[in-house]
């Protein structure tokens, strides 16, 4: 009989986390999951990708039936309205089915949750309720949350100054929504109350959109969002924010230094980044500091300097995406029970959900050609046929390749599906693909795929229908 009350408990139920706690369970070990929300599923779930791709979907629809989309194809309305509870209803409905369907998963792997904040008391101890629990292994998962802004103070509640989970929930679309930071979330969620009426301005600190991206990608996803009607103040600074009965005053100043300049908003969005979740730990216990991003260390295996405490997602370096977070849950769980469980980080993909849809995977070009020589494939959406067809014809495809030995390096999309489409892209560099590897690979006809195909040939050569 072992000494300890279970043999791996997970602090944190988001995508890391339970992925790493049912996945350890599978693998025959005891084991508990500490979780104080109230429902499964971490930030992903509950105020994250989840119920903004409820939105995004659902707002689409709507732009495309309100603005002469549809009648383009044939499909004419003569009367349409926004039904905002509705829409904001279903929501509402993804999110509880899906954490719904991790307590499902929970109990089916006996996996037990254990409801409260964990905090350590010692190496193999932690406090969960004021309850002392052990455990031979603990894995922090605890995910990240909204990074502030200096004079600029959040209130969900009074619906004015709100984070990602407030602009989730406000009860009408409002006339101007001012968005702090052209990042994924602030693209994603000024792209839902756009497209539903809203006026949105995106203030940027840097001089472009969508940091730590492809620097063509991003030139022209500013183009495709301007011609949508967005707004921009890139090299902007936001120094305050007063809040009144209508709405709120902003005070921007340029990023080099500059005369300041008002902006008044019905709502402003703070989406300037994530931080990591680390506060109220109680790290010191066990001698583990953070580094000078607060986040945890860890080496190849996701073990960190404290025998038996494991680290994986948002609260150790690399990108904050629930994806990763997922694969480092299972390769945690596999390391813990003796397996090899391993993440390459060359390889994570990542999307935003706009219209249209933004992915890449690999190296940009910028740091690719830092590394060394190499050749560049692209070929445009416009002249994809499957795209043609559904009047689609914003973005391209963009295929990074070793100028010596062909190996892809990175693929950036912008298209409708650009986010289903990098799945294919990842997989041939997991697997150590050269572009001519997926230009000799056919691709169904028509798809937005036969891109990606195009992209290649034009890597080593041309592609055919262009």
């Amino acid at each position: 009989m072992s000494d300890f009350d279970y043999d791996v408990l997970v602090i944190g139920a988001g995508p890391g986390g339970y992925v790493a706690a049912i996945r350890a369970a599978q693998l025959g070990l005891k084991t508990a999951c500490a979780e104080s929300r109230e429902t499964l599923g971490g930030t992903c779930l509950n105020v994250g990708c989840i119920p903004s791709k409820a939105l995004l979907h659902a707002s689409e629809l709507y732009d495309e039936a309100a603005n002469g989309a549809l009648a383009k194809l044939g499909v004419k309305i003569d009367k349409m309205s926004l039904d905002l509870p509705t829409m904001q209803g279903q929501r509402v409905d993804a999110i509880k089915g899906l954490t719904g369907g991790i307590e499902y998963l929970f109990k089916k792997n006996k996996v037990t949750w254990l409801k409260g904040l964990a905090s350590f008391t010692g190496a193999n101890t932690v406090e969960v309720n004021g309850e002392k629990v052990t455990a031979k292994n603990i894995v922090i998962a605890t995910g990240s949350s909204v990074a502030p802004l200096p004079g600029v103070a959040v209130d969900n509640a009074g619906g004015k100054i709100v984070d990602s989970t407030g602009a989730l929930e406000l009860d009408k679309v409002p006339g101007h929504l001012v968005v702090v930071g052209g990042g994924v979330i602030g693209l994603e969620l000024g792209s839902v109350w756009k497209r539903l009426g809203a006026k949105v301005t995106v203030v940027e600190y840097l001089d472009q959109i969508l940091p730590g991206m492809d620097g063509e990608v991003r030139k022209e996803a500013n183009k495709i969002f301007k011609k949508q009607g967005f707004e921009y103040k890139l090299g902007t600074k936001v120094t305050g924010a007063e809040v009144g009965k209508k709405g709120v005053t902003l005070t921007v100043e340029p990023a080099a230094g500059g005369d300041a300049e008002k902006i008044e908003a019905d709502v402003v969005l703070v989406s300037i980044g994530r931080r990591p979740n680390t506060e109220g730990l109680g790290l010191d216990k066990i001698g583990l500091e953070l580094n000078a991003r607060s986040q945890i260390e860890t080496d190849h295996d996701f073990a960190t300097k404290v025998p038996g405490v494991w680290a994986i997602g948002d609260v150790i370096p690399g990108p904050m995406l629930a994806h990763k977070a997922e694969d480092e849950g299972i390769a945690v769980a596999e390391n813990i029970a003796g397996l090899t469980g391993i993440v390459n980080h060359d390889v994570i993909p990542s999307v935003v959900y706009t219209k249209p849809e933004i992915a890449g995977v690999g190296l940009t070009e910028e740091a690719a050609k830092e590394k060394g020589a190499i050749k560049v494939g692209k070929f445009p959406m416009m002249a994809n046929s499957r795209a043609k067809t559904n009047h689609e014809p914003d973005g391209f495809v963009k295929i990074i390749a070793d100028a010596e030995t062909d190996k892809v390096l990175g693929v950036w999309i912008i298209a409708t599906v650009a986010g289903t489409m990098i799945a294919q892209a990842a997989q041939a560099m997991e697997f150590g693909a050269s572009s001519e590897d997926i230009a000799y690979t056919c691709h169904a006809h028509p798809t937005h795929s036969e891109a990606i195909k195009e992209a290649a040939m034009a890597v080593r050569g041309k592609p055919i229908h262009m």
